[in-house]
């Protein structure tokens, strides 16, 4: 058997293993302003133009999602997971490979997710959304790393993930975790952030180009960017 060349592959998920941005989801069923707004905060955060902690706390507040809403987007991140995901993830993982997922959207709404993938509640690292007993929205986890730019890095750290470790993800606070890794691979299957691209190690476009890389005989070089 091959041995891997990655103990830990760690995954980012919005626009990565599942092609949506759930923050962006949730605005969207407010519509008008309050959807163009959040999307335009969350592209300049994921392109590192701005701090996520800048914007973390107001979309939520201008959204307010309610419980059911959450739930309504735990069933879209199923719908929208990548194309050969699960198969790449499940082969890593009977190669001897561990997976975690260290997102920064909402626990609530990815743990759904977590369990159609095979993985247990400990490889899910996510922040927390509040409701009261009428499913309002009542605020987040606010000492949370993950609602901050460089919160991977802190949870990757803290996770004492076993080494080496890549990290894999399509936007800023994924490349601001390469310092606790050992390799970082830009993920350009839903979108594709230049100025991550060019920073990174490796470039993949599919989770089969994943697979080959972590586990396959070709080099690691075959992935670096063009």
């Amino acid at each position: 058997m091959t041995t891997p060349r990655y103990a830990t592959v760690v995954l980012d998920v919005d626009s990565t293993v599942s092609g949506i941005e759930g923050i962006d989801w949730l605005a969207g069923r407010r519509g008008g302003d309050v959807a163009r707004k959040i999307a335009a905060l969350t592209d300049d955060a994921m392109r590192g133009a701005i701090p996520l902690e800048r914007v973390y706390g107001e979309r939520l507040r201008l959204i307010k999602p309610r419980r059911d809403e959450v739930d309504a987007l735990a069933r879209a991140y199923v719908d929208a997971l990548a194309p050969g995901c699960a198969v790449a993830l499940a082969a890593l993982r009977r190669g001897g490979v561990d997976v975690m997922l260290v997102s920064g959207g909402l626990r609530n709404a990815l743990f759904r997710l977590t369990l159609a993938l095979g993985l247990d509640e400990q490889s899910l690292h996510a922040v927390d959304a509040h409701f009261d007993a009428g499913g309002a929205y009542t605020g987040f986890d606010e000492s949370s790393p993950l609602a901050t730019s460089t919160g991977k890095r802190t949870v990757v750290a803290r996770a004492g993930a076993t080494r080496p470790t890549l990290m894999v993800g399509d936007g800023s606070t994924d490349l601001a975790a390469r310092p606790a890794c050992d390799a970082f691979a830009a993920y350009t299957g839903f979108v594709r952030r230049e100025s991550v691209v060019s920073a990174a190690d490796a470039e993949v476009r599919s989770f089969a180009e994943l697979e080959t890389m972590v586990m396959g005989p070709v080099a690691f070089s075959r992935y670096n960017r063009q």
